[in-house]
């Protein structure tokens, strides 16, 4: 072999070392983007389809209380079925059962239609997201774990940049019925793609039969409430601050896209939207790789604590604009929320038992979206009162929960693995 082609090698084989890929989580970050990809070209259009089919504010604001509920209802099953069966045969069903909602919303044009198949397609993140991490944390070397979660992170904000500028480009081209559904026609394609990707690269990982722990026992655990008890304390104080600040997350959260072409002084078009989405995802990719560098050789809070101001500074910064360059820089702050994101997910994985990871992210997601989804309807009356007193409330939750992890919020040292 030639010296050129052997440095080359190596500087590949460096690349790739240091941003934790492997076989395995390379066949995962391609099934994301495929999966994502067609979700994000029409999931984020969902609340003006609504309003297109004749459904009113408070089927927008059940749309998202649901899939707040589902995503909670579906990530601890999703986890325990990870533990019982392996990452790659849960993951087999997991995109089976969101390609069956695509599907629905294809032949139904109904916006009762879209609340049935949401059941399905909506949570699909939150259902694999358990046995994802569970695989990053089996593959991966301790100092290498948050990088991994991290490029995860990144490679999911792909879809969730290009994807709604594509379905917005559907929309304004076949308007805003026959846009959405033929974005959840590619939708449906690129999740078959994803299916057949994923059963080739993602090697086999069913549990191994070794001897039960003190932390957990060999068998998954069905039992929520005996897998809570074995929840870290320090996990517990990040569980209720991460709650108040996905309140202050999703009060508004579903109301973003009306807020900007509907509600605003210069109303936005679909295409800009599509744009300003692009923003976001673009300032987190910028933030993620250091932010995951530095994490893996230090404490994680201060990181998860600015995630925590950015989020709360969004619905305050989207309050004062009223046009478009206000808006591209209301988007920006909106993508830096996902600064310690992976973050404060590889802190969840380093508190969590060693035989029971995915359960124990599935019951942590479990109990925060259960809260959550109570914020997300009620966001829906408060939008009714005033849009301006949902987005002052989501700010004043954000508020509460950033001041209450700075006080409490516990951390994980990488370097020696002990409470700090």
């Amino acid at each position: 072999m030639k010296h050129k082609d052997k440095t080359i090698l190596s500087r590949t084989a460096r690349l790739t070392g240091f941003l934790a890929l492997q076989r395995s989580t390379v066949g995962v970050l391609a099934m994301v983007v495929l999966v994502g990809m067609g979700e994000r070209m029409a999931e984020r259009f969902l609340p003006i389809y609504i309003l297109a089919l004749g459904g009113g504010v408070l089927a927008i604001g059940l749309l998202q209380a649901m899939d707040n509920l589902l995503s909670a209802l579906y990530s601890y099953p999703g986890g325990y079925l990870s533990d019982l069966i392996g990452t790659k045969r849960s993951l087999l069903i997991f995109n089976i059962v969101a390609m069956i909602g695509f599907s629905l919303v294809i032949v139904i044009p109904a916006w009762q239609a879209v609340l049935v198949g949401a059941v399905l397609f909506i949570s699909w993140s939150a259902i694999s997201l358990p046995a994802t991490m569970s695989l990053m944390y089996k593959v991966l070397p301790q100092n290498k774990r948050t990088m991994g979660v991290s490029v995860h992170s990144l490679t999911r904000r792909i879809p969730m940049a290009l994807g709604p500028l594509i379905g917005g480009l559907f929309i304004g081209i076949w308007g805003e019925q026959i846009g959405v559904r033929m974005a959840f026609g590619a939708a449906l394609i690129m999740a078959f793609a994803a299916l057949l990707l994923q059963q080739v690269m993602i090697e086999d990982d069913l549990p191994e039969k070794n001897a039960a722990t003190d932390t957990c026992n060999l068998a998954p655990e069905k039992n929520s409430i005996k897998l809570l008890r074995l929840m870290n304390p320090a996990m517990k104080r990040l569980l209720v601050t991460d709650i108040l600040i996905r309140f202050c997350e999703q009060i508004p959260y579903a109301f973003v896209v009306v807020w900007c072409m509907k509600a605003i002084s210069q109303p936005i078009s679909a295409l800009q939207f599509g744009f300003l989405t692009t923003v976001e995802m673009v300032s987190a990719i910028l933030v993620y790789i250091p932010v995951a560098y530095l994490a893996d050789k230090s404490t994680k809070k201060p990181f998860i604590l600015m995630t925590f101001v950015f989020f709360t500074l969004f619905p305050l910064m989207l309050l004062f604009s009223h046009s478009f360059e206000w808006l591209v820089m209301a988007f920006i702050l909106r993508g830096l929320k996902e600064f310690g994101e992976p973050t404060r997910k590889a802190l969840i994985m380093d508190l969590a038992p060693d035989n029971c990871k995915a359960g124990m992210f599935g019951l942590y997601y479990l109990i925060r979206d259960i809260f959550v989804s109570v914020a997300a309807l009620g966001g829906a009356f408060l939008w009714q009162i005033s849009p301006q007193l949902n987005l002052i409330t989501a700010f004043v939750f954000g508020v509460i929960g950033t001041i209450g992890f700075a006080f409490f919020g516990k951390d994980i040292n990488t370097s020696s693995i002990k409470e700090i």
